[in-house]
């Protein structure tokens, strides 16, 4: 594993931050990426960027990398993206991911990785920020003086983890509430409320969720995918009977531990997995 990378080696934007915030480390948070399994030389691998969850209040350490590890397993080329959360506001996330999209593809002769299969894979939390960026996120600006800007943000798949996709009416309070403060503009719900965002040039996409989810209701993946279908995106989806919410990897669950392999096989008839 290598070091971690600033996304945003010459200042990270402005973005609206919480008022009332007075903590200056997380204030001063800087987003990065961490290659944790690269291609070596003349290797042209598929990459997966990993968001982990946390209520976009902090990252879960068990869906970072350890989640990036095992995407290597499958002979892929993994990060894991710590893209910023609170008292930062949106659209702060969605431009740390769309970033990190970029930087990969910009460095891809020097990480083994094929810059037209660059995935994103997110956890709870940090499933609304990979849904954001399959869905808002943006392309290259071809003049751009930055030459990573001048990269696709968008991801050509997505794997997304008993998600936060929806915030009115299933809404997962602590994630609408740090992303947008306790009093949004109620356009911009519906905007972020990511049902909503579908269109037909949305990521084929992966879902999984447990049916009795009591952090992030199974109705957010299920609306998601009736939207993807809609829309003639194509996408699998999993539910499982039962299990808590932030399962992670779930290899303590054996009924529920199974995502892995299921999502082994997805990705393999992408071609994207050995």
């Amino acid at each position: 594993m290598s070091a971690s990378i600033p996304l945003w080696p010459d200042g990270v934007p402005s973005a609206g931050v919480d008022p009332a915030c007075t903590d200056q480390e997380a204030l001063g948070m800087v987003p990065t990426l961490t290659p944790v399994v690269t291609g070596g030389a003349g290797e042209s691998r598929p990459a997966i960027i990993v968001l982990p969850g946390g209520g976009y209040m902090r990252h879960a350490p068990h869906e970072a990398e350890p989640v990036s590890e095992w995407l290597g397993s499958l002979g892929l080329a993994s990060f894991v993206c710590r893209y910023r959360v609170w008292p930062n506001r949106h659209p702060a996330p969605l431009h740390d991911a769309e970033r990190a999209i970029r930087m990969v593809r910009a460095r891809a002769a020097e990480w083994g990785v094929d810059p037209k299969r660059v995935g994103i894979l997110g956890f709870s939390a940090g499933g609304h920020c990979a849904a954001s960026v399959s869905c808002l996120g943006q392309p290259g600006s071809p003049d751009h003086p930055d030459v990573l800007e001048r990269q696709n943000g968008r991801p050509d798949a997505a794997v997304l983890c008993y998600p936060v996709i929806s915030f009115q009416p299933w809404s997962h309070g602590g994630s609408r509430d740090n992303l947008l403060g306790r009093s949004p503009d109620p356009e911009l719900l519906r905007q972020l409320s990511l049902e909503n965002a579908v269109h037909d040039r949305c990521p084929p996409t992966f879902l999984w969720s447990t049916a009795d989810d009591a952090g992030v209701s199974i109705f957010n993946s299920l609306h998601y995918a009736g939207a993807l279908r809609r829309n003639n995106v194509p996408f699998a989806m999993h539910v499982y009977p039962t299990g808590r919410h932030g399962l992670g990897l779930a290899q303590d669950v054996p009924h529920v531990r199974d995502w892995t392999g299921a999502c082994a096989s997805w990705l393999r008839s992408l071609g994207w997995a050995a």
